[in-house]
């Protein structure tokens, strides 16, 4: 038994391993991990430093050009890194933990505190994402802080709903009827019997969603909501290449980083689904 166990988890990982879409995925990203620690180092520039002429076109001083202060873009591209990669994962984690707790509460008790959840979940979802970011970014200023807390406030209802929807047809199944049965308090019942065979949803939803939270971020960047000058930010970076219409590698290198970004951790997704439900494939 203990072999056949061994023999059906071996098949899907090894099949996930040869997926080639899988591995660019977690190369891109392994590339922009070094690239986040090591910045400083790899980096041929200065970010913030005047190096050559406004405007330059690329050449093989500088990659991607000088955008209209001088500074090289590529140097700037490079230390962008540091600010949306991190913003990403901190996002996603702090509404995976506040979505999975509301979630679990209201798919576990059905009371007025499980309604009051979802009602509140509901509202917030009847919202456009990007819509609901910008109010709350505005309200509260533009920097980086400010945009990762209004994230937050979008993305927490996508994982309480999906949480609650695990969970309500977790509770019905025979082994969480027999702990119930033998008298196992609620939060036993909750951690021990519930949750652990909730999560493989919430794993792939949030690989997939570090992508999309890094457009977002670029997004309320590119109108002034986010990062602010001189941050080497890559939405930052986008708009201030919209301003100079003809010199296009101002946005070309912040450009390609968050489309190969978006599509490393969309592939890393696709291949972490495909492992846990071999049925997709």
């Amino acid at each position: 038994m203990i072999a056949t166990a061994r023999l059906y988890l071996r098949k899907p990982f090894a099949g996930t391993l040869a997926s080639p879409m899988l591995l660019f995925g977690v190369a891109v990203i392994l590339f922009w991990i070094v690239v986040t620690l090591f910045a400083d180092h790899i980096a041929p520039y200065e970010p913030f430093e005047m190096v050559a002429r406004r405007l330059q076109p690329p050449s093989w001083q500088h990659w991607f050009g000088t955008d209209a202060l001088g500074r090289d873009v590529l140097s700037r591209t490079l230390h962008g890194a540091r600010h949306s990669l991190p913003i990403a994962l901190v996002v996603v984690i702090f509404s995976v933990v506040l979505g999975s707790a509301a979630g679990a509460i209201a798919g576990y008790r059905d009371g007025l505190v499980g309604s009051a959840i979802m009602r509140l979940v509901d509202v917030t979802l009847s919202f456009p994402p990007m819509l609901l970011a910008m109010a709350v970014a505005a309200s509260l200023g533009p920097g980086l802080g400010n945009a990762a807390l209004a994230m937050i406030a979008v993305w927490w209802p996508v994982y309480a709903r999906l949480m609650r929807a695990q969970v309500l047809e977790v509770r019905e199944r025979e082994h969480v009827e027999a702990a119930i049965a033998g008298g196992a308090g609620n939060a036993r019942i909750l951690l021990k019997h519930i949750l652990p065979l909730c999560w493989t949803p919430i794993l792939i939803s949030a690989t997939m969603d570090l992508g999309q939270v890094i457009l977002l971020a670029a997004s309320l960047s590119f109108i002034g909501l986010g990062a602010t000058p001189p941050t080497p930010e890559w939405g930052s970076m986008i708009s201030d290449g919209a301003a100079f219409f003809y010199n296009w590698w101002i946005a070309f290198g912040p450009g390609l980083a968050i489309v190969s970004v978006v599509l490393g951790f969309n592939f890393i997704g696709d291949g972490v689904r495909d492992y846990f439900d071999p049925r997709s494939r």
